[in-house]
């Protein structure tokens, strides 16, 4: 679909509001594409093979294919998966290491081929772990052990995770909702007010006991913002109404403004709860004469 860009001088431009600033900071290109989109095409081939070949060759390519091509899916959502993980300061391993069924399956579907064009054993056994090398080498590894989780309250930790997976789920559904306006300035504010509230989310991370404080801003709120893009988006994608955008990035305004606001206040609260246990541990050096009084 085309999409009309506008500016300052635009026609449209009465209807625009100043131009949102950070709306992709922090974004970061994702890996799941390029050579990943390849794996997809590199088997293709065994289709041509397998209607040229007898009844055994043909079952056996079409195997093949379809091997190769779940490694390429399993591999595309590893990528995915380790990108979230890195993402976040506090996150648990993948519970299933995709990228490593990725390997071990190229690895399979090539011997499986390989059989099928010479029907010798030693020939696909060499393409299989040729295969299942390179693809290691090629995406890595999944991750294999938890992140940012030494001495935090499992408990804690856990609720914090189920509450940024819900509030992600949100975000992604303003993202798909707000395509449908078919509005790239509106796709624009929505990418602003999320990177507000994944600001959020990383503070929450870090310290867990702010969950209770931020529970109306990531259920409440959210949703409520969640629930507007949706609306805004079937009456802007049929009418084109400059009121209910006006409206609608004004009500985003407001929102980003408490999101900001409020995790400006968890990190100033962080920060006063490390003076207060520097000043305790000086004290206690102190008192136990471990620490000058010049010092201070």
């Amino acid at each position: 679909m085309a999409q009309k860009f506008g500016g300052k001088y635009s026609p449209d431009a009465n209807q625009s509001l100043s131009e949102p600033t950070g709306a992709y900071r922090g974004a970061v290109r994702t890996k799941a594409g390029g050579r990943v989109n390849l794996l997809f095409l590199a088997p293709l081939p065994l289709v041509w093979q397998a209607f040229t070949s007898g009844p055994v060759g043909l079952a056996l390519n079409l195997v093949a294919l379809g091997v190769l091509l779940l490694a390429a899916w399993l591999t595309r959502d590893g990528i995915i998966a380790q990108e979230a993980y890195e993402a976040r300061k506090v996150a648990r391993r993948p519970g299933f290491p995709r990228k490593l069924a990725g390997s071990v399956l190229t690895g399979a579907g090539l011997a499986i081929a390989g059989y099928a064009g010479s029907g010798d054993i030693v020939e696909p056994v060499i393409y299989g772990i040729v295969g299942l090398v390179l693809h290691s080498f090629a995406f890595g590894l999944d991750p294999m052990k938890d992140k940012g989780m030494e001495g935090i309250d499992t408990f804690q930790t856990d609720r914090v995770a189920r509450a940024v997976d819900k509030a992600e789920s949100m975000l992604s559904a303003m993202s798909d909702a707000v395509k449908r306006a078919g509005d790239r300035g509106s796709e624009t504010r929505v990418a602003e007010f999320q990177t507000s509230v994944r600001d959020m989310l990383r503070t929450i991370e870090g310290d867990p006991r702010d969950l209770t404080t931020t529970r109306k801003y990531l259920t409440v709120y959210l949703q409520g913002a969640r629930d507007a893009t949706v609306k805004f988006a079937d009456i802007y994608a049929h009418a084109r109404d400059g009121k209910a955008r006006t409206d609608y990035f004004g009500l985003l305004d407001d929102l980003q403004e408490n999101f900001t606001a409020k995790t400006r206040s968890l990190l100033n609260d962080d920060t006063t709860d490390l003076e207060v246990e520097i000043e305790v541990l000086r004290d206690r050096l102190k008192r136990e004469g471990l620490r000058p009084e010049s010092t201070r």
